[in-house]
């Protein structure tokens, strides 16, 4: 028998809008969304979910969140077994109404996990995870430091393996994007890599003589690999026309965290998807001191939100938009359908619709708070604080 899935009497969020439905996936995906139809599917046999006076939402897809490096590293140099930090990770995501996680795993300056040999090591056993098992839809997400320029022939490496499914160009450096306040580039070294000033003040020294040797031309041919095997490309921090021009001739369609209004209205006029973080909308600004998130969704100048560093405030940040006088499937939208547009697999995944994979969340209020109540990938219910029944 084929593997029924149905979701009951939800207020189903849609493309067009919110609709008191019940849902029905056969097989992993969405076979049907109609109303009052649960009790005549269920003559076939399956599971029902019971989502009366809940939202049911498609699944999150987040494109943007380094926070496996704290799981597997949760201080300077103390790193944790990889399997054990990424299962338990993972449980969290799947809490939280993640369904489709980009890893954001970095080469760039700097020690641990962010160097080339633990940097590997992860994304590969990211890989064996996806093909063993896996409670949600994990894929990597590169982040290439533009000055660090040993690391070309393992990021060649890493595309023709087809072990990286979305890319961005990073250029952090003193007095550059967010890090253009006098000692805010050493503050951020000495945290996060446990260093003093001197050892600080030496990677600053070599970041500025690497980022003299800058080649562009062999970064435009990293980035022409990586389009010619489908992988959206992005570029981070850019802070002005200029910087969004050079992110353009990187060939990326998608600008994440621009540090100010300006520079994100520019690229939507180009056309290219702008990223947000959510813990910018749930704390009220950017921790930095720069773009608000808010006052770009309300301009129009950013349609995609995603963690960041902080997976929980995802969900969160989708009802706070609503909360905002953002349509409540538009919200939804910046944190599922828009991003799957951007990576180029909005045919298969990210909103609620005949045909497309059955990654689907059943969503309360707890003290105010949304709360996945029961998330379900490709049609299986992979975590759920609500019994659900069998009828056969």
């Amino acid at each position: 028998m084929p593997n029924r899935l149905i979701v009951r009497e939800g207020k189903v969020v849609g493309p067009d809008g919110v609709s008191r439905a019940d849902v029905l996936a056969v097989d992993g995906r969405i076979e049907a969304i109609e109303a009052g139809m649960a009790d005549r599917w269920l003559q076939d046999g399956g599971e029902a979910l019971d989502a009366e006076g809940a939202w049911v939402l498609p699944g999150l897809i987040d494109l943007h969140c380094d926070a496996i490096e704290k799981e597997v590293e949760p201080r300077p140099n103390t790193l944790f077994p990889f399997g054990m930090a990424f299962v338990q990770y993972e449980r969290k995501l799947a809490l939280h109404g993640i369904t489709t996680m980009f890893h954001s795993l970095s080469l760039g300056v700097g020690l641990s996990l962010r160097g080339e040999h633990l940097t590997e090591r992860l994304i590969r056993h990211i890989a064996q995870s996806r093909r063993e098992r896996a409670m949600i839809r994990h894929r990597v997400h590169l982040r290439y430091e533009v000055s660090h320029l040993t690391g070309m022939p393992l990021a060649r490496r890493l595309i023709d393996e087809g072990l990286i499914q979305y890319l961005s160009f990073m250029d952090h450096a003193p007095g550059i994007g967010q890090y253009r306040r006098p000692g805010a580039f050493e503050r951020y070294v000495m945290k996060n890599q446990g260093v003093d000033l001197h050892e600080a003040a030496a990677i600053v020294e070599e970041l500025q003589q690497r980022r003299s040797r800058i080649d562009w031309e062999e970064l435009r041919a990293l980035a022409g690999q990586a389009r010619g095997r489908g992988i959206a490309i992005a570029s981070h921090d850019d802070d002005s026309e200029a910087m969004v021009d050079r992110s353009r001739s990187l060939e990326a369609s998608v600008v994440e965290f621009p540090l100010n209004l300006e520079t994100a209205q520019y690229a939507t006029r180009q056309g290219v998807h702008v990223c947000v973080g959510a813990p910018n909308l749930v704390r009220g600004g950017s921790h930095d001191n720069n773009l608000s998130a808010i006052d770009a969704i309300r301009a129009g100048a950013a349609d995609i939100v995603c963690s960041d560093y902080h997976p929980a405030s995802l969900l969160e940040s989708v009802f706070l938009l609503a909360d905002e006088g953002i349509p409540l499937e538009r919200a939804v939208a910046s944190a599922s359908h828009n991003p799957a547009r951007a990576m180029g697999i909005a045919a298969a995944t990210g909103s609620l619709e005949p045909g497309k994979l059955a990654d689907l969340l059943v969503v309360r209020k707890v003290q105010g708070c949304p709360v996945a109540e029961t998330t379900v990938v490709g049609g299986r219910v992979v975590q759920t604080t609500r019994d659900y029944r069998s009828s056969h």
